[in-house]
């Protein structure tokens, strides 16, 4: 799971801006822009300009390839890249519960969307709270709790699974569409998405999306962890699978409300044991949340694991 801007980088360039102006474009259209920005710019949700930017420059590069089309598809059928933006920072309550060894992980968190930034509140202490706010992982404790897993890997984990297709507009994202992959006797649209050098604290990860031939909707995803915290000599977790749930629509957003996963199978197509099982809910968009939510709280300690 990736903690890195560089996934979804902030595409601001004027020179794209003023491309997809006509000749005749207004001349203070700079000077209503730089206002556009300077009454927005305490909102984490960005100004309509610039997710219409990052938005056109997404859909030219992932329609350039075969593996892109298909996750392009797949954003459209869930609502729409430009929605998602649009909508401003999610918040959800995720429930990791494992089957058999683990810990069960439940947070609500929020998080912004554009720039991969999240805070996480504990669902039986909403004071005890941690989060990443773009450089640094933080926690802070209202009393002992003790978090038995890494701030800092886990602060996005949950939301790179939910914000799957649209987490994959940007740069450092290596898309290959690959043979159908089988899932319960069914054919699917497959890509594998792997991560340029240097992309966040684990760039030898990877997902591989199943998307419905005749929807385009996200149906499974496969991935494989390998957050250097927890392989120190390298390598990865062995390969699991998550099959998605029902789906809700939010604001016009289609997401999981929870998923199954499974580890690996030797036989193709053929799940193995089931290894977690995750609710999503309480998902909404809060488009009117600022900038500083985003921000290490007052007393919080920075986290340091790698």
């Amino acid at each position: 799971m990736k903690i890195s801007f560089e996934i979804l980088v902030l595409f601001t360039s004027a020179t794209l801006l003023f491309n997809s102006c006509s000749n005749d474009a207004p001349k203070n259209l700079e000077v209503n822009n730089k206002s556009e920005v300077k009454a927005e710019n305490n909102l984490a949700k960005k100004p309509e300009s610039w997710i219409k930017e990052r938005v056109a420059k997404a859909k030219q590069e992932l329609n350039s390839s075969a593996g892109g089309k298909l996750v392009w598809q797949a954003m459209e059928a869930h609502g729409g890249l430009e929605k998602w933006f649009k909508n401003g920072p999610i918040s959800f309550r995720f429930d990791y519960v494992p089957t058999v060894d683990g810990t069960a992980r439940k947070t609500v968190q929020q998080i912004d969307t554009w720039s991969n930034k999240a805070v996480h509140q504990d669902v039986l202490d909403p004071e005890d709270t941690f989060g990443w706010d773009g450089e640094n992982a933080w926690l802070h404790r209202n009393d002992t709790a003790n978090f038995s897993f890494s701030i800092r890997f886990w602060a996005l984990t949950p939301y790179y699974f939910l914000g799957q297709p649209f987490i994959f507009d940007g740069k450092g994202v290596v898309i290959e569409k690959i043979d159908d992959q089988m899932l319960k006797g069914k054919a699917y649209d497959a890509v594998r998405i792997t991560f340029e050098a240097g992309t966040g604290d684990a760039p030898d990860d990877y997902y591989i999306n199943l998307y419905e031939k005749e929807t385009h909707l996200l149906k499974a995803l496969k991935y494989v962890v390998s957050y250097p915290a927890y392989f120190k000599d390298g390598g990865h977790s062995p390969e699991k699978t998550m099959v998605l749930n029902k789906l809700t629509t939010v604001d016009g957003i289609k997401l999981p409300t929870g998923y199954e996963t499974f580890a690996l199978n030797e036989v193709k197509g053929e799940l193995g044991p089931k290894a977690t099982n995750i609710e999503v809910s309480k998902i909404s968009f809060l488009p009117d949340l600022l900038t500083t939510h985003f921000e290490v709280p007052k007393g919080a300690s920075l986290i340091k694991d790698l």
